[in-house]
């Protein structure tokens, strides 16, 4: 269990892709570029068995935007996406309705 204040040190953030790619070095991984409404970052996602870079292109997502970047497979990533599992099945969290780039979750 954490507490209320370990969760709130979260930045929970919604971002939408602009651009996905295919991993240069990685058969796993897609390279996405976001926005964050203040700013657009680059992240590295394990989701490419799921998604194309086409459909993935003007989603909304819910990132970690706090989190310390790190390089995955020489690229780095400054964030992280939050996706939900399903035995083999994973589906990345998005909105319900669209909301403007950078709003927070909570």
């Amino acid at each position: 269990m954490i507490t209320i204040e370990d969760f709130a040190k979260l930045d929970l953030r919604v971002a939408t892709i602009k651009a996905a790619e295919p991993h240069p070095k990685a058969d796993r991984l897609l390279v996405l570029q976001i926005d964050l409404g203040t700013e657009e970052r680059q992240l590295v996602a394990g989701i490419r068995a799921h998604y194309t870079p086409e459909e993935l292109i003007g989603k909304q997502i819910v990132v970690v935007a706090n989190l310390q970047p790190a390089v995955l497979r020489g690229v780095e990533s400054q964030g992280m996406l939050l996706a939900a599992t399903d035995g083999e099945r994973v589906v990345v969290l998005s909105p319900d309705k669209p909301v403007a780039a950078g709003s927070q979750v909570r």
